[in-house]
């Protein structure tokens, strides 16, 4: 238990005191700069504090928790006040209680960006780079400054908790939410993710680390076990998340889809009582994934607090008074839950506050366009560079090839996506930073779906996009309930269902289509429910019994195709007719409901008669350099589904295009767009590489400043290349089987695994080159022994030995030379970033402590705890995990243990 001498008035009125320790739990407070809400303590000595007054000449006084107010409160509500806390109001917004003045506070998707209210068409909103990108740029400074822009952004949606940082580990490269993720490595993840939260919060908005834990991959991840030892759940998979707990403290935390150990995440209350809320005495709130709940009593007994999203499934009023009096939970269980509700509440909005919700809002301004590019720019990450086809300079003509030169391929898919407030494509960044020639050739067709059919589309008022009529029941009856005009033809209506005719609906979408050539034209259709497609009057696709399930990130039928021929200027009425009915019908059974989200996605695509890959290498050909853009997209990598290769889609027509490119022109510079590896046949052929990632609204930009030298790229791989598939750690046991994923690789992931297995992989972690070159020297050490107390200090002179300013990331790998358990190779543990310019020597520190040398060995008391064991380590220090320049020693004198 911690005191204040109140002798020391410097900690009290100069507002230096920021922190307190209260039985092993930190809070933060105010700088205090009055005493009325310090009261008497009893100290550990039994002593009041009137007797140690007397005895030391001290006053001992406590700092009231911070979460007082709303504990006091939740104890004054009734059993029904509280027990509607435990569920969403609606879609995004918590339960207010108006009697009592109780607000209701909002929540907003994503990691990348404050989406607002709706999943599609939504306020325009501020678009930064995927998770994986500003992972690259292993800047914290700037990931901090992130954290305070979409805290800016999160208000102007007028929401009040942001559902990030996702920091789940890259286990296999075909991870679905990957791009959305940081890293394979738990320290960098941890080390992103605090600052991240540090700046949302520092906004007061709330961050939200999620998805604890476990949420590996998205096939199945409503039902899938993940089955993992203790010691890796520790190291590799809760390591990120104490991390972020013990730097950042965040508000919220969301529980995972998945099962762990044969238990729900949400109910796994090993995960969630024990360690999160025991040993790492974290006070906020948890909530629930949406409709990541499964059980009404297991999951408020292990600590979820809000269900979402509302109106409840399981925590209806009825439901958690039966498992009251069944003694399933407990009056203290609610009244926990209730209170931490409230914290929230309090936290970022006020326990009192009845100021109406702001509407949304865009907040489009400068200095966060900049911010964005920047980000962008650290972010890019130079894979080779052979002869120096980087920077592009002195050429008259650049070619500029590939899928995805035109179109701004800008994020994964999902629950990250946002309508931005405007996207650069490659095309527009290389256009506006060069004077000379510019041709272009599409080469191939990446899509995994059709083009959606938005442009070709005129709904009946005679606007682009189409009509959209709700109808209640879902059998069309009367007239239609509420009418909306949609400028696109993605409609799945997860969220933006009218609520005046839930929760069964039908709906018909009309439009007329102009075909603008003659040819063999192609339509798809998927719906989440049953649907029809009709073309003038006729059924054209039909699939209202549907059975087979597609990749949506909810629940969708399969993508059908069907082409028709259609005449150049002569339009075609489409009507699409489709329920909230929940398909395949065998699904009522195990959802327990009939009527679920509905929705349907249109794609129209018109006949292609030319050799597009004959005309990509005809460009190439007549360039000075060729630009070829490939990659992935939002419909290849995506929440609610897993890619099912390394390989480029479709069906090798890039690396085809590739290989043709790059034998018409040596001197062609290759920029790979994915959010996870891809297989690079051509990898020996290609002389320039640079990894694009998904880079936000300024990915154009940001790629045509360090394709030209405007800036220098920085980046450095979060994420092993593998050459191979089948040389990844997670091979032998992705995506599982009988919904059972055992984590058989244990700790041994990412580059651990690379480097146990003795496997070389195709770009190590941590790679990354500039337009320099960077020298080493020798490094010096404070001390030479660490002990539970004292960490040490490494510091290494680092030079720019070219002639281009650049970024370099030092990076700093512990490796315990003898350990009584199986460790590592080695285990990043400090990095630093520093700017040098041309011929500049800058000094790195570097710093270690407990946390850098220890590790989990279940064996020690009655549940495991961290050990640093008695011995040497090496500090190997270097540019990449595969690139070590330098080593230094230290000793822990005498083993030491701890549990947070």
């Amino acid at each position: 238990m911690s005191c204040i001498d109140l002798d020391n008035p410097s900690l009290i009125e100069g507002g230096d005191f920021t922190h307190i320790d209260i039985k092993q739990a930190a809070f933060q407070v105010q700088p205090v700069v009055s005493t009325p809400f310090l009261t008497p303590i009893y100290t550990p000595e039994k002593k009041s504090a009137d007797e140690f007054e007397t005895m030391t000449g001290k006053k001992i006084f406590t700092l009231e928790k911070p979460d007082d107010r709303a504990r006091e409160l939740a104890a004054k509500l009734t059993l029904d006040e509280q027990i509607s806390l435990l569920a969403g109001a609606d879609f995004w917004r918590s339960m207010p209680i108006p009697d009592k003045g109780i607000p209701s506070i909002k929540t907003t998707d994503g990691p990348n960006g404050a989406r607002g209210e709706f999943f599609t068409n939504g306020t325009p909103a501020a678009l930064f780079p995927c998770g994986i990108s500003m992972a690259s740029t292993w800047n914290l400074d700037l990931i901090e400054q992130v954290g305070q822009h979409l805290g800016d952004e999160t208000k102007a949606r007028g929401a009040n908790v942001l559902l990030a940082p996702t920091i789940c580990m890259h286990r296999s490269p075909l991870g679905g939410r990957n791009f959305e993720s940081y890293s394979e490595d738990p320290y960098l993840t941890g080390k992103l993710a605090a600052s991240y939260v540090r700046g949302l919060q520092s906004k007061g908005i709330a961050a939200t680390i999620k998805h604890f834990v476990g949420n590996e991959q998205e096939t199945q991840r409503q039902a899938y076990n993940a089955v993992i030892a203790e010691r890796p759940l520790r190291e590799i998979y809760l390591k990120p998340f104490e991390i972020a707990v013990r730097e950042a403290s965040p508000w919220a935390l969301m529980s995972a889809y998945n099962m762990i150990n044969g238990v729900h995440a949400d109910e796994y209350e090993h995960s969630l009582k024990n360690i999160l809320r025991g040993e790492w005495g974290w006070e906020g709130a948890i909530i629930s994934d949406w409709t990541g709940t499964y059980a009404t009593a297991p999951s408020i007994k292990a600590g979820v607090d809000i269900e979402m999203p509302g109106p409840s499934k399981w925590r209806k009023p009825d439901q958690v008074l039966e498992s009251l009096e069944k003694g399933e939970i407990t009056r203290e269980d609610i009244e926990r839950a209730a209170g931490n509700v409230l914290y929230l509440v309090d936290r970022t909005k006020g326990l009192s506050d009845q100021s109406p919700e702001p509407a949304e809002q865009p907040n489009n301004n400068e200095e966060t366009r900049n911010l964005i590019l920047q980000a962008g720019i650290e972010g890019l990450t130079l894979l080779k560079n052979e002869n120096n086809v980087l920077p592009i300079r002195n050429v008259k003509k650049v070619a500029v090839i590939g899928p995805n030169v035109k179109r701004a391929i800008a994020a994964g898919g999902g629950s990250a996506g946002v309508n931005p407030y405007y996207t650069t494509t490659p095309w527009d960044g290389i256009r506006s930073r060069f004077d000379g020639e510019l041709t272009f050739a599409i080469g191939c067709d990446s899509s995994k779906w059709l083009p959606l059919a938005t442009p070709y589309c005129t709904a009946p008022n005679g606007q682009q996009g189409v009509r959209l009529e709700y109808y209640r029941g879902d059998r069309f009856k009367g007239e239609p309930a509420v009418v909306q005009h949609k400028v696109s033809t993605d409609l799945w209506l997860w969220d933006s269902a009218p609520k005046d005719v839930l929760p069964d609906f039908s709906f018909k979408v009309k439009c007329t289509i102009t075909p603008k050539s003659t040819g063999y034209h192609t339509f798809s259709f998927a719906s989440v429910g049953p649907g029809r497609l009709f073309i003038n009057g006729e059924i054209f696709i039909d699939i209202w019994n549907w059975t087979e399930e597609g990749e949506a990130m909810f629940s969708a039928s399969e993508d059908v195709l069907k082409s028709i021929y259609l005449e150049e200027g002569k339009p075609v009425e489409l009507l699409v007719e489709s329920t909230n009915e929940v398909r395949p019908a065998s699904k009522v059974s195990i959802l327990g409901r009939r009527h679920d989200y509905g929705g349907c996605r249109i794609g129209y695509q018109e006949e292609d008669q030319v050799d597009r890959l004959q005309e990509a290498a005809n460009a190439a050909k007549e360039a000075d350099v060729a630009v070829l853009v490939i990659g992935l997209d939002a419909e290849w990598e995506s929440e609610g589904y897993d890619r099912q290769t390394m390989d480029l889609p479709k069906n090798g027509s890039q690396d085809r295009l590739i290989e043709a490119v790059l034998a018409a022109n040596p001197r062609t510079v290759v920029v790979n767009q994915s959010g996870t590896p891809v297989s690079m046949p051509w990898v020996d052929r290609a002389p320039a590489i640079l990894q694009a990632w998904y880079q936000g609204q300024e990915a154009g930009n940001a790629l045509a400043d360090v394709l030209f030298g405007n800036q220098s790229p920085s980046g450095k791989l979060p994420t092993t290349f593998p050459v191979r598939l089948e040389d990844n750690p997670a091979y032998h046991n992705w995506p599982g089987e009988n919904l059972k994923t055992v984590y058989g690789e244990g700790i041994y992931i990412g580059y651990r695994h690379y480097e146990r297995s003795k496997i070389t992989p195709l770009f190590a972690f941590g790679h990354g080159l500039t337009y320099t070159t960077f020298e080493y020297g020798a490094p010096s050490i404070n001390n030479t022994v660490l002990t539970e107390a004292e960490g040490i200090t490494i510091t290494i002179p680092v030079t720019n030995a070219g002639s281009v300013p650049a970024r370099e990331i030092v990076q700093a790998y512990v490796r315990d030379v003898k350990s009584t358990l199986p460790r590592p190779e080695k285990e990043l543990q400090a990095f630093a970033k520093v700017l040098l310019q041309p011929g500049e020597i800058k000094t790195v520190t570097l710093k270690l402590d407990k946390y850098s040398v220890g590790y989990f060995d279940t064996a020690l008391g009655q549940t495991g705890a961290w050990i640093a064991e008695e011995g040497v380590f090496d500090v190997l220090i270097g540019a990449s995990s595969a690139d070590i320049r330098e080593k230094a020693s230290f000793e822990v004198k005498e083993s030491f243990q701890w549990i947070f």
